[in-house]
């Protein structure tokens, strides 16, 4: 009977029964049923140690794994996950070979499909993502380039009490230089970053979204903190309403700070605070970076060679600019009248220069705040400077 007519195990079965009757060499049994010598041979002791069942198809995978990780190496790469159970492979393997190089440690791919199995990963849900923007803002080549600074979100503690944490990191090397609970209000964080400048030194730019404390709807979308930062010489770098992508290392500096020190959050603002403190010191000092090598934020971090000066100089003006000296309430006196520019800018000198058209452009320090239309004696604001 020919070979399609029959099952696997009619075949197998019909093979052995020729096979048994012993009537025919194997080598014409196994020409004719179409199967190797060795097939045959095996066919044949299976069938005299289990029967029928010896027959069944089984598993062509080894019994043995040439190149299985040790039962030890799992379980040190299970215990570190477990310490830290927000690092990622190339996280836990870079800490390992600090502690043993001699270890042959296996790959990134092996230890995720290895904490897939201890149930330590989650596989997330596919999403579509949009193509970020390309970044608008000058080249981050140095430390102290640019400074990032946000609040996270606020949330409450267990007791009820009011946490919004201002963060402040180095864009270059992801430093984490400020992680402190304190009001979303200017004088507050102008003393926090006034004490971060007396330390580190001050940066040549300070990118932060458009909410207050750093930013407002006034003329060149000044605050008083952001003119704080203008006098010292730091340029103001925005991103553009709703665009969190373009300050994305720090965002997501703040997606793995929310994951490891929220959820839940602390008793108490004290222990929150503790909390971000340990977190700040893992996250500068023991935490390796992709981004960095696998190397960590205070390996790149120096700091800055400009120091916060003892006394905050005025903005200066060349020959061009009439200076005027904003009043209280947000005026200048102008051509004879009082021209309202910014509360903002009380007590600061500002620059006015005439334009081709007759009108005057407003400037403090290097941001261009506004034009006085010659026919209204009126300043028409601008709005903060966007990314290109």
């Amino acid at each position: 009977m020919p070979w399609k007519e029959l099952s696997e195990m009619d075949a197998k079965m019909s093979f052995v029964a020729d096979c048994l009757r012993g009537e025919e060499p194997m080598t014409v049994l196994c020409e004719r049923h179409g199967i190797s010598r060795q097939t045959g041979y095996l066919w044949k002791q299976r069938y005299a140690l289990e029967g029928a069942a010896g027959l069944e198809e089984r598993s062509r995978a080894p019994h043995r794994l040439s190149h299985s990780t040790s039962p030890e190496i799992v379980e040190q790469l299970v215990a570190l996950r477990e310490k830290h159970p927000y690092w990622g492979a190339r996280k836990l393997l870079e800490l390992l070979r600090r502690r043993d190089a001699q270890t042959a440690w296996p790959a990134a791919s092996t230890v995720t499909d290895i904490l897939k199995r201890a149930g330590l990963v989650r596989s997330p849900r596919r999403r579509r993502h949009a193509v970020p923007p390309a970044q608008p803002f000058a080249a981050v080549n140095e430390p102290n380039d640019t400074w990032c600074i946000d609040f996270k979100g606020w949330f409450r503690t267990a007791n009820g009490e009011r946490c919004d944490p201002l963060t402040v990191t180095d864009a270059h090397s992801r430093y984490i230089l400020a992680l402190k609970i304190m009001p979303e209000r200017s004088q507050p964080v102008r003393e926090a970053v006034d004490a971060l400048f007396a330390e580190y030194g001050l940066p040549h730019a300070m990118r932060s979204d458009n909410g207050v404390p750093f930013a407002s709807h006034a003329a060149g979308g000044l605050s008083k903190l952001s003119v704080h930062w203008l006098k010292l010489g730091i340029r103001l770098e925005r991103i553009t309403p709703g665009q969190p992508q373009q300050n994305g290392r720090h965002e997501r500096m703040h997606a793995t700070l929310k994951a490891e020190t929220t959820r839940p959050a602390a008793g108490n603002a004290v222990a929150q605070q503790a909390r971000f403190d340990r977190f700040r010191a893992e996250f500068n000092h023991d935490r390796p970076h992709e981004a960095l090598g696998q190397q960590m934020p205070a390996d790149h971090y120096q700091r800055s060679p400009r120091p916060m000066p003892d006394r905050v100089p005025e903005p200066w003006y060349d020959a061009g600019h009439a200076v005027r000296r904003v009043r209280p309430t947000g005026e200048i006196k102008w051509g004879g009248d009082r021209v309202f520019i910014s509360e903002a800018l009380a007590g600061e000198p500002v620059g006015i220069a005439e334009t081709e058209d007759g009108d005057w452009l407003v400037r403090f320090a290097s941001v261009d705040v506004g034009l006085i239309k010659r026919g209204t004696k009126k300043l028409n604001p601008f709005a903060a400077v966007r990314p290109a």
